[in-house]
């Protein structure tokens, strides 16, 4: 497309995603995140509280087995009876209690699967609705692999970590707290002792966090980055191959490669930290209230069943630091996601168009350039003061050479970007009156990239275009000389166009120039579109493209001159304006630029 960078991701390079500040991650992007769950809000405060539940009654559980050990070491005592109606009924409450809290563990984490792939689903949808709202100079400036990225990976990652780190959050600080409280609610010396042992864990797991995060976000655009590079090189493999590119194309991977395992082992690494460390300091603490607990149950100022019970609580005290910690990390990548997928989101979407009521109705085809200015970059512009006119029914001719505007100006027509100043109109009414779709509506287009979906060729040759009947669809593929290929294939028009059918780029080109002709719209772009195609098959569909141009207005760019001589105008473009215009023989008698670039083809062709 000319006019614009060569690179199609713009100026960024796929080794240097942009830095994205850790301010943005931590402050804006959780409330946004929250905001967002706002219609699953019932539920999870419906698993929250079912995990607040199932851990509470886990709580009650080391008590009831303290009242156990006690009737037990009560009843071996000598001249003691043992109290087994006692034992039996605390241990059917145990039962009880151990039973319900598994229901609403599982209850909690069937809830919150059931929100995360909800809000999963959500976030796509919305991806998939912003896609189609983006500017086309968003795709010109950032690469398609790393928009699939946010859409699949970063998405998954929210949905992952949330699904794992909220439960899990709730259990431990209620498991923490709770378990804090039974432990002063038994004894207060034993409490301060494992307290204090515990203390450290805490101050070391919140300044692994605080560094872990730039990590977790730097894994996450590397990510981004590599899928970029990936999808690009695979797209263009051909090219690559051709140009015995696979060294630097290797060098590239490597790189990013490299810059993606130093991220991930940086974040993985620190967070890695946490879970050999809480659980030294977990085993610390045990041993902590062991000790303790044997020195006062000595001095009789403890039974043997608080002990039990203590020993019980201390793990529930320390094991929720493992588990916050592994939270925290998972919240990390969570928040790092999140800022990528909500910035794509975020991002300046095309003016809202639901204002606009103007219609072309029984479209003639009248197209007026009037003094139209445009660029891709605001300071960088193209179209200097583009000014034409196209009657209805008439062959127009874009020629010119390579960056002079002539695709620019097509993309223009078709509303792809907004002109910066000037009008267009068809039929006299602007088209920044009329909505796109409808502007897109009035044009069928043949671009010089072919583009074909997976599916069958009939999908293909219909594609968005209603109503078509099978003996258009044949006469079309007849004209472009494609119709008797079709019938050797052994599906014939039901053939799925996949990796095992291999047709040649001028094969895809008569499919979309048939494509073209079934849609049968007023107004037909043609941008070199017969540049893949030999030249005896050009002849034939150059006779179907003339048919097919009769009584609608056609908009023609050509490199090959000779294939234009009888266009009813030739605009002849240099540097964005218009230098000459008029049929082939008054601009070959005028003997200036048209001339000599017709003369030199020729030349060349001798």
């Amino acid at each position: 497309m000319e006019g614009r960078t060569t690179n199609r991701r713009g100026m960024r390079h796929p080794g240097m995603p942009v830095a994205m500040s850790k301010e943005k991650v931590t402050k804006g992007t959780w409330s946004k995140l929250l905001k967002y769950c706002k219609n699953y809000w019932a539920f999870i405060i419906i698993a929250i509280i079912c995990a607040c539940g199932g851990t509470v009654l886990t709580l009650i559980g080391p008590d009831k087995i303290s009242e156990i050990t006690d009737t037990i070491t009560k009843g071996i005592m000598p001249n003691a009876k043992m109290d087994m109606d006692k034992i039996k009924s605390t241990a059917m409450i145990l039962a009880v209690l151990y039973g319900v809290g598994a229901i609403l563990s599982a209850t909690q984490g069937f809830i919150m699967s059931t929100v995360t792939q909800c809000v999963s689903r959500k976030l796509r949808n919305d991806i998939s609705v912003k896609i189609n709202k983006l500017p086309m100079n968003y795709y010109h400036h950032n690469s398609t692999g790393d928009v699939l990225s946010r859409v699949t990976n970063d998405v998954d990652m929210i949905a992952t970590s949330l699904n794992m780190s909220i439960g899990t959050m709730v259990s431990a600080v209620t498991l923490f707290a709770g378990s804090l409280i039974m432990m002063i609610k038994t004894d207060v010396v034993m409490t301060i002792a494992g307290v204090l042992s515990t203390l450290l864990g805490l101050v070391l797991m919140m300044v692994i966090m605080k560094h872990s995060q730039k990590y977790f976000t730097k894994q996450q655009m590397n990510l981004g980055a590599i899928n970029g590079h990936i999808e690009e090189i695979y797209s263009g493999h051909t090219v690559v191959k051709a140009y015995n590119g696979e060294d630097k194309a290797n060098k590239q991977f490597d790189e990013l490669n490299e810059a993606l395992r130093n991220s991930g082992f940086k974040a993985q690494a620190m967070s890695g930290l946490m879970m050999p460390l809480m659980t030294f300091i977990g085993n610390f603490g045990y041993v902590t209230v062991c000790v303790v607990g044997a020195a006062l149950a000595m001095n009789g100022n403890i039974s043997f069943g608080v002990i039990v019970s203590f020993m019980m609580y201390i793990r529930y005290f320390t094991q929720p630091l493992s588990q916050l910690a592994q939270a925290f990390q998972q919240l990390q990548s969570a928040g790092a996601a999140s800022s990528r997928v909500f910035e794509f989101l975020g991002e300046e979407e095309m003016q809202d168009e639901s204002n606009k009521k103007a219609i072309i109705t029984n479209t003639k085809g009248d197209v007026e350039f009037s003094h139209v200015r445009f660029g891709y970059e605001p300071d960088k512009i193209i179209i200097n003061d583009f000014s034409a006119k196209a009657k209805a029914g008439q062959k127009i001719a874009i020629v010119g050479p390579t960056g002079a505007g002539k695709t620019t100006l097509v993309n223009l027509l078709m509303r792809f970007y907004e002109i910066n100043s000037g009008e267009i109109k068809i039929d006299g009414v602007s088209t920044a009156d009329i909505k796109r779709e409808d502007v897109h509506s009035k044009f069928c287009m043949v671009l010089q990239d072919t583009w074909l979906f997976e599916g069958s060729i009939r999908e293909n040759l219909i594609y968005c275009s209603e109503n078509k009947s099978e003996k258009k669809m044949r006469e079309a593929c007849k004209a472009v000389g494609l119709d008797h290929f079709i019938r050797t294939l052994q599906n014939g028009y039901d053939t799925i166009l996949n990796d095992q059918i291999n047709l040649s780029q001028g094969q895809k080109q008569q499919l979309t120039i048939a494509r073209a002709m079934i849609a049968d719209k007023p107004i037909l772009i043609l941008d070199e579109a017969t540049s893949s195609i030999d030249t005896r098959t050009e002849q034939k569909i150059q006779k179907a493209m003339d048919e097919l141009m009769k009584n609608r207005t056609s908009f023609v760019i050509a490199h090959r001159l000779s294939t234009i001589k009888n266009a009813d105008l030739i605009l002849v473009l240099k540097d964005g304006d218009i230098i000459e215009s008029g049929n082939h023989q008054e601009l070959m008698s005028k003997n200036g630029f048209y001339a000599d670039l017709y003369n030199s083809q020729f030349e060349q062709a001798c």
